[in-house]
């Protein structure tokens, strides 16, 4: 699959380089699922690749980008309002764009990129309409600070959330995040990736190809989302 390229325009400074990988016209859903990435790796990252390529294969309209730091190729991300303000612009024109009106709008992505996306969606005036968000791998606290959570925006998100989670995620347990939903009385389902880590990987031991992790994971995702 070509995605097609896609300059978004955050402020009169920066833009930023977005991916479009168009919904397989066979199974399209009319829903537009937006995907940040993680902190330490763009959206040219084969886990970003394989899993914006594969939703699409499955219905969905992906689009993928990348944060102003990772565009501008620094290595920390930039501060939590610019990070904001990133996703807030791809929002904007996935909304604007000719291609995808009359989507539903899903967002979501893999850490850090879903982290923002949940504190964009809990914002009073997030703007568009947002149908329901997709974590793949919640950064509910930082490794071994468990003290830490980043969970006090979560129940101001009105559209419901998938949680994709290892079992062995070290920025969030299954157990607390089952803790996080029941506390918050969130509307969130909770997927487990048994042996999974913070990017879903399982050991060889479990005997399962980690491609087929990903495939079912993304199984789980299209279902989810076709739900709600």
């Amino acid at each position: 699959m070509n995605p097609e390229k896609i300059t978004i325009t955050v402020n009169e400074r920066d833009s930023v380089t977005a991916y479009l990988y168009a919904a397989s016209n066979k199974l399209r859903s009319g829903t537009t699922l937006i995907l940040g990435h993680g902190a330490g790796a763009g959206q040219s990252h084969p886990f970003m690749r394989l899993f914006a390529a594969g939703l699409a294969e499955r219905g969905f309209d992906t689009i993928t980008f990348d944060f102003i730091y990772m565009e501008q190729r620094r290595g920390a991300p930039d501060p939590k309002a610019k990070l904001e303000a990133c996703y807030r612009a791809v929002i904007e024109a996935a909304t604007q764009n000719k291609k995808l009106r009359g989507n539903r709008l899903t967002i979501g992505g893999k850490s850090m990129g879903g982290r923002i996306a949940s504190q964009v969606a809990a914002e009073p005036e997030s703007g568009p309409e947002i149908a329901a968000l997709v974590f793949l791998g919640y950064p509910l606290h930082p490794p071994g600070r468990p003290d830490k959570l980043r969970d006090a925006h979560l129940p101001h998100i009105k559209a419901p959330m998938l949680f994709i989670q290892g079992s062995r995620d070290g920025f969030g347990t299954p157990d607390e995040l089952r803790a996080t939903i029941k506390e918050h009385h969130l509307n969130a389902t909770l997927h487990i990736i048994e042996g999974g880590d913070h990017s879903l990987k399982v050991p060889k031991s479990q005997g399962i190809p980690q491609e087929q992790i990903y495939q079912m994971t993304m199984d789980e995702i299209a279902g989810w989302l076709k739900m709600h």
